[in-house]
């Protein structure tokens, strides 16, 4: 990737890269929706975490407010050291833009620019210059294979290389923290081994990586699996005897695998 490993290094590990405290969210969906209820998490730099849970036990509301675009109901939340809960929109963009590269499920490109606008785009907020921005792009679009897709449009891309813009887009600001939401989903099987070996790519490079999945194949490449259910976390299951601690409040399993 074309981010160093120096960059995040360099950002130094006194603090946890995110922390989930005693949050709790509720829906109006035809009644109240409890989406989550009191969940904690701290995910420690540089690791890499997946979330499983069946459809609606709330993993992708955590992802949600984790990445800032959803406030909590109660609870806090904090991203590099940031508080998102209770701040105004122009701060949780702020982080949003320099703290947090998204991944989702649906690639959310726009049509109508092409490869290299795509994955500029979020520089334009950051205020690169067009050059800049184009030549950071272009690199980045280089590292996950597209190097000769820069001035296709989406609709020209396979969903597999929607992906990759999408992913490459994710890392335009260089963030410490990439949240991917069923990056798998709309792809096959191989274009989706892919993905995952870009996102392992990733947190090899000292990115802190949280990855919400349906499926146990996808979620067996993180060190540790958080499951979660009726808003609730189960447990966590380490599969890696070297991952870093994570911190979940009230882990009926201690820990252990």
């Amino acid at each position: 990737m074309s981010q160093s490993t120096e960059s995040h290094a360099e950002r130094g590990s006194v603090s946890p890269a995110v922390t989930v405290s005693d949050v709790t969210k509720h829906y109006q969906l035809g009644g109240r929706v409890t989406a989550l209820d009191g969940v904690s998490l701290s995910l420690p730099e540089g690791s890499y975490t997946a979330v499983m849970g069946p459809s609606g036990s709330g993993k992708s509301t955590l992802l949600n407010l984790i990445g800032g675009l959803d406030t909590p109901d109660s609870g806090t939340v904090s991203v590099g050291g940031t508080r998102l809960d209770g701040t105004d929109d122009a701060t949780r963009a702020d982080v949003r833009g320099t703290e947090i590269g998204f991944v989702f499920q649906t690639f959310d490109l726009l049509p109508r620019l092409t490869a290299v606008q795509n994955v500029a785009l979020p520089l334009t907020f950051a205020d690169w210059g067009r050059a800049a921005r184009r030549d950071r792009a272009a690199a980045l679009l280089g590292d996950v294979g597209l190097g000769d897709r820069l001035d296709h449009r989406p609709p020209e891309l396979s969903g597999g290389q929607r992906q990759r813009v999408a992913i490459a887009r994710a890392l335009a600001a260089d963030p410490s923290v990439v949240l991917a939401d069923e990056p798998t989903g709309n792809v096959d099987t191989e274009t989706g081994g892919e993905v995952l070996s870009l996102l392992d790519g990733l947190h090899e490079s000292g990115n802190t990586v949280l990855l919400v999945t349906h499926a146990r194949r996808v979620a067996e490449r993180a060190q540790q699996i958080v499951h979660v259910r009726d808003g609730a976390i189960e447990g966590v299951e380490r599969l890696e005897g070297d991952a870093p601690t994570l911190s979940v409040a009230d882990d009926p399993t201690g820990g252990e695998n």
